[in-house]
């Protein structure tokens, strides 16, 4: 009776063990079985899904439309024109005025289609004083105590890089490498204002650059002009040893 009474409990758990056991895995069957049929699931679905995720790019990585860029270009050039409008009116006038001998001489020589040395020689003349005004003006921005930029070696010295390249400039006899080495000074000059000294201002580096491209194509323009003029002139003289 004792083994009666002591059995019988966990014969009765172990059968609702058993029962509720079988229940859940009838249950797993069910919901396997439901997951395996159910075509969102599927090997090939789940595949391509996780390809589409590694495929797509961020947005940071997608190339910029052409209506980007013309934005971000055309805000540059309003900021340029800003800067150089909020300028202050005798630096901007007074550069204006100083890059007149420069493009005078090649213009008067395309108006009268003649090649002259003496304007050419003219020229980079002041090319040469203007190159050295450019490199003196460190010392200026530097020599101040109370001035960002220090009067070491690297300001000081940098600054007597354009007059001898102005100084090299005049001793060519010919006007077109003097006209090259006048391109390189001022090359080296904006590259000073502009990358080691950043203190300055805006308005003062738009006008640089400015004023060094319109520099550099008006001594390119002479180069360009003495090189058709002495074309031409040794054409009209192998015409004229022909014709004799």
């Amino acid at each position: 009776l004792q083994l009666q009474k002591l059995t019988s409990p966990r014969l009765l758990l172990y059968g609702m063990n058993k029962t509720t056991c079988s229940s859940l895995g009838l249950r797993l069957q069910r919901d396997v079985c439901l997951l395996s049929r159910s075509p969102s699931l599927n090997p090939a679905s789940v595949y391509a899904t996780k390809l589409h995720a590694f495929h797509t790019s961020p947005p940071f990585f997608k190339k910029k439309t052409p209506k980007e860029s013309e934005t971000k270009d055309s805000g540059v050039l309003q900021q340029s024109m800003k800067s150089l409008k909020d300028s202050p009116k005798p630096g901007l006038y007074l550069s204006l005025a100083g890059l007149i001998p420069f493009v005078s001489v090649p213009l008067s020589m395309a108006i009268q289609g003649t090649y002259y040395p003496e304007l050419a020689f003219a020229q980079i003349t002041y090319g040469a004083v203007t190159v050295s005004f450019l490199g003196g003006m460190r010392w200026g921005f530097a020599l101040p105590e109370n001035s960002p930029a220090k009067p070491d070696w690297l300001n000081l010295a940098n600054s007597t890089v354009p007059p001898l390249f102005a100084w090299q400039a005049l001793l060519f006899k010919d006007t077109t490498h003097g006209a090259i080495m006048l391109v390189m000074a001022l090359g080296i000059a904006l590259h000073y204002d502009l990358s080691l000294l950043p203190t300055y201002p805006r308005w003062f580096k738009v006008l640089r650059v400015v004023g060094t491209v319109v520099m550099v194509l008006s001594l390119l323009a002479t180069a360009a002009l003495k090189t058709i003029s002495e074309e031409k002139l040794s054409k009209s003289r192998y015409k004229w040893q022909n014709t004799k």
